[in-house]
């Protein structure tokens, strides 16, 4: 089952990509998976080839490239320490509005693929990319049927970029996994992008999972095996029934 390896060209320069292709014979639909603010290292595959083995074509782009080389990181370590000077200035590069600019060229990449089937693919998210997830969904509100975010931050704030502003353009339809301890997420914050997504009439469900932010990835210190077992269980039903048509 490969791993593609590509460059995606956007307006800011050339994004370097990695393409999980299933097993077998397709095509299959499309999903692009917005990575941690850990960036690209062997958990983030591991993230992106277990979504295809369930059937998708997964676009996972680097969306450090503005940065330049990095890492990889290894997020225990990084944690042990002041993550936000070793991370810092990677963030400052990307953030939801330029994460959905790219999204222009992921979406004319996968157009291109004829292994890719559909117009409208899944967009997924992991903690700084949950965000992203919904920003590009409600940029490109055509091109998404669903967008998911896990313990994603600061989905709700006074920001002229924050995630929840997008909420009248979407058409896709909306999965917000929170975590129980997540200081980036509070309940006032899911309350106001509730609230949000309700007015704007966006077809949407939550859960809150009994976790600490980040508790979906293995190589993260809060990482949760039975909490991230239901995440994967809820991720795939949500994609089979969104894109593949599963009931």
């Amino acid at each position: 089952m490969p791993n593609e390896q590509i460059s995606i060209r956007t307006r800011d320069g050339d994004c370097p990509s990695h393409v999980m292709i299933p097993a077998g014979t397709g095509p299959w639909p499309g999903v692009i998976l917005y990575m941690d603010a850990g960036g690209i290292r062997p958990t983030m595959f591991y993230m992106a080839r277990r979504l295809s083995d369930a059937g998708y074509v997964v676009l996972l782009p680097d969306l450090f490239y503005r940065y330049g080389p990095y890492g990889p990181f290894v997020p225990k370590e990084v944690f042990a320490g002041d993550f936000r000077v070793i991370l810092g200035p990677l963030m400052t590069t990307t953030g939801n509005d330029k994460a959905a600019e790219d999204t222009a060229g992921f979406l004319a990449y996968l157009d291109t693929r004829a292994d890719v089937a559909g117009y409208t693919f899944g967009a997924v998210g992991f903690c700084m990319g949950g965000g992203m997830a919904l920003a590009a969904a409600g940029t490109y509100p055509d091109r998404f049927a669903v967008a998911a975010s896990y313990h994603g931050g600061n989905l709700a704030t006074d920001a002229p970029t924050s995630p929840h502003l997008f909420a009248p353009r979407l058409k896709a339809e909306v999965y917000v996994a929170a975590a129980t301890d997540d200081g980036s997420y509070p309940p006032a914050m899911a309350e106001r992008l509730e609230t949000t997504l309700t007015q704007a009439g966006v077809r949407y469900d939550t859960r809150t999972y009994p976790a600490a932010h980040g508790w979906m990835m293995p190589d993260f210190p809060v990482h949760d095996p039975a909490a991230a077992e239901r995440g994967w269980d809820d991720m795939l039903a949500l994609f089979g029934r969104t894109l593949q048509g599963e009931n």
